[in-house]
């Protein structure tokens, strides 16, 4: 007898969503959906707004990396105001906003891996659920709980320095940025009381990196079983191949690393990315428009990244690239859980990044913004924590913005997300008549590897309950769980 299985929402994720699992009367999974019950509306918000206001706006779409579309609207203006992309600002404006943005990067991955999926990775996907979260991991390992704190602590008073708050920042303005970084603020970053330093940054960073490969050495078999499915990666990449999650140009990768969009200036997009609607979600699917909806969909994020970029250019972080290249022997990597390794590489290259640029000489400079001829669209890309991050503005006579679009990093996983879902589910669920703890966990992991940003907005708060249902053809309730 067909059953349907709802669960609703999905926890440790931003935001909210649900997943349903259609079983077909062998109780094999026929049919698996995640959707996106929250309806996103800014790219009207913003409509008649002055175009200024946008880097100010939009961030408040999330909470958890506020940052990114701070920066990815004011590189959008850059093109705007007249400055151009990239390298267009100063080098104070440019560092400026690269430290804060590594600043996010740095708090935003330690949240993820520490808070949101550490628990299953060090409690057990199949613990008890009482246990099976950030207090249980505060519990039974309270030294590396206590890190994940003070390593998030420490991004967010970059942040703070840099956008002027720690949430919701004015830093980033059309064209550069407005203040620079004082000696008295350096050294607070550089040498700081106690553990809050960039030194004790690094250190934890890479102590972090080699926790996880320590446990994938021991679970080798689950994690690499765990969802494994070909897929397109994009991301932008340095004009060197180089990994920057900053700026660049926009690169995909096939299954077998052919490059089916090569090096492309990111103000073009739209000539190469269209977005699918579908009936169930809010939420669209992008793909690549010459390969089509079947073929075209791709992954983002630190799995998409690592795939894509042809080198790191830190010291530490691309010895780790290389280890994690000859996994796959120089292959893009479609393994799910091993997202987690890469985003503890990117967690470690963004604290050389810090370094790197606390030392610069130019983050002390007076030279903040450039200006030029006024233009009437641009377009800003960064590489957000989630992926690539796209915020498209056009503007009329008065300086409105009377177009945006924004096409967020958990929507460009759309799909993968989907197809993570759908494996997990057939292999956890087919022939089985009733829903385990283990089971709904395990779907959700397979969502939690790309750190979703479900709503990509701020209005979800207090506890998020699983409410999953077990229903049979005729909709009567056969097994109900609810946390």
């Amino acid at each position: 007898m067909a059953q349907k299985v709802t669960i609703e929402p999905v926890t440790r994720v931003e935001g909210h969503g649900k997943v349903t699992i259609h079983l077909d009367d062998n109780m094999n999974v026929a049919q698996t959906r995640l959707h996106i019950v929250e309806f996103r509306g800014f790219e009207r918000f913003v409509q008649g707004r002055p175009y200024w206001e946008a880097p100010v706006l939009v961030q408040r779409l999330c909470g958890i990396c506020p940052v990114s579309h701070h920066l990815a609207a004011a590189k959008a203006l850059d093109v705007i105001v007249g400055a151009g992309t990239g390298h267009g600002l100063t080098p104070t404006g440019e560092k400026m906003r690269r430290l804060m943005h590594y600043g996010q990067m740095f708090q935003s991955h330690a949240l993820h891996f520490f808070h949101l999926s550490s628990p299953d990775f060090l409690l057990g996907y199949d613990a008890d659920p009482a246990i099976r979260n950030v207090i249980g991991v505060a519990i039974n390992f309270p030294e590396l709980a206590t890190q994940g704190v003070l390593m998030r602590k420490y991004g967010q008073e970059i942040i703070a320095l840099t956008a002027g708050k720690k949430i919701h920042g004015t830093g980033a303005i059309p064209g550069g940025i407005n203040k620079n970084l004082t000696i008295a603020e350096r050294d607070s970053l550089l040498h700081g009381a106690g553990p809050l330093n960039i030194d004790q940054m690094v250190a934890w960073a890479d102590g972090a990196l080699q926790f996880f490969k320590g446990y994938y050495m021991k679970n080798r078999e689950f994690v690499d079983n765990f969802a494994y499915f070909p897929s397109n990666h994009l991301s932008l990449v340095r004009k060197d191949g180089a990994l920057d999650l900053y700026h660049g140009v926009l690169r995909a990768v096939d299954t077998n690393g052919n490059k089916i969009l090569n090096d492309v200036d990111y103000q073009d997009y739209f000539n190469y990315i269209e977005e699918d609607v579908k009936s169930w979600s809010y939420m669209k699917f992008p793909y690549l428009k010459h390969l089509g909806k079947e073929k075209g969909w791709y992954r983002v994020g630190p799995l998409a990244r690592l795939n894509t970029a042809d080198f790191i250019p830190t010291p530490m972080a691309q010895k780790e690239f290389e280890i994690f290249k000859a996994h796959t022997n120089g292959k893009p990597n479609n393994y799910c859980l091993h997202t987690h390794w890469a985003r503890l590489i990117e967690l470690l290259h963004s604290a050389e990044v810090i370094k790197d640029l606390l030392n610069d000489p130019d983050l002390q400079k007076d030279d903040l913004v450039v200006k030029g001829t006024k233009q009437k669209e641009g377009v800003g890309l960064i590489e957000a924590p989630r992926g690539t991050l796209f915020h498209h503005y056009r503007i009329n006579d008065n300086d409105q913005i009377e177009m945006a679009n924004l096409i967020v990093s958990t929507t460009n996983n759309n799909e993968p997300m989907n197809q993570s879902v759908n494996f997990v589910a057939k292999k956890m669920m087919n022939g089985q008549a009733q829903i385990t703890e283990p089971m709904k966990n395990a779907v959700e992991i397979a969502i939690r590897a790309y750190d979703p940003c479900l709503s990509c907005a701020t209005h979800a708060l207090g506890k998020m309950p699983l409410d999953i249902k077990l229903y049979n053809a005729t909709g009567e309730i056969l097994d109900h769980f609810k946390s």
